[in-house]
């Protein structure tokens, strides 16, 4: 049967699912749960979800923190899969975010293809107030001129909201994988290798919605740099 590559999971079910998998990327929400601790969740994944949960609901909280979280960790997210999951959707609302996110990392060209997935007027993030609050506050300089129109006043950015890159790093395997070998689907590999080395390299590249060439030369550099000292043969690739 060939490989057919994963390029989505599905939404976190309830609220505090999401909220614990943003807990665990580095966002500071309160929360009961004993999981944030030891939480690995994908951070495109979560990236757009809290975006869906920002935009559509809207929370202001969840969309404030999200481009705090953004703005200090872009460099390592991974560029073309945030891409992907962006070009599903059919929210205006959150094509428009993304591209306005993009507009204003635009000196990180990763993110070229992602401010292009939104080709329309500027939407205002709030339904009503926004001409009064701009011309009163100005606009939040962020998203100055993007796709997205919001007061100074609206979103507020707080440092202490995310973690520091050092901090993230310790905490999540993934995204300390991407500090070492760049923001791609190779590190999200070599991260759920050490986390779990019976995943066959189909299983993996499935894990990290990569390819299964990827996963086949990770799966086998993995394999050659763990095997026991004097032992001999051929790294096993699935």
């Amino acid at each position: 049967m060939a490989f057919s590559r994963v390029v989505v999971s599905p939404q976190p079910a309830r609220a505090d699912a999401l909220t614990v998998d943003m807990v665990g990327i580095g966002m500071n929400f309160a929360t009961g749960s004993a999981r944030p601790n030891i939480a690995q969740p994908n951070i495109e994944d979560t990236l757009l979800f809290a975006s869906i949960e920002g935009m559509e609901k809207p929370d202001l909280r969840v969309l404030a923190i999200l481009i705090t979280w953004f703005g200090v960790h872009s460099a390592w997210v991974n560029a073309d899969r945030l891409t992907r999951l962006v070009s599903l959707t059919k929210s205006r609302r959150i094509r428009a975010l993304w591209s306005a996110l993009a507009r204003w990392q635009q000196k990180d060209r990763r993110f070229a293809r992602l401010g292009r997935l939104y080709r329309g007027p500027r939407l205002d993030l709030m339904e009503t107030g926004t001409e009064f609050q701009i011309k009163r506050h100005g606009e939040d300089q962020r998203l100055k001129g993007s796709a997205i129109r919001v007061a100074a006043n609206v979103l507020r950015d707080r440092p202490a909201d995310v973690l520091s890159p050092a901090d993230l790093a310790r905490r999540h395997h993934a995204y300390r994988w991407r500090v070492i070998i760049g923001p791609g689907y190779r590190a999200d590999m070599w991260a759920a290798l050490e986390d779990d080395r019976s995943l066959s390299a189909a299983a993996l590249a499935k894990k990290t919605y990569g390819s299964f060439a990827t996963a086949w030369r990770v799966h086998r550099d993995f394999g050659l740099l763990t095997r026991p000292a004097g032992a001999s043969g051929t790294a096993r690739s699935a």
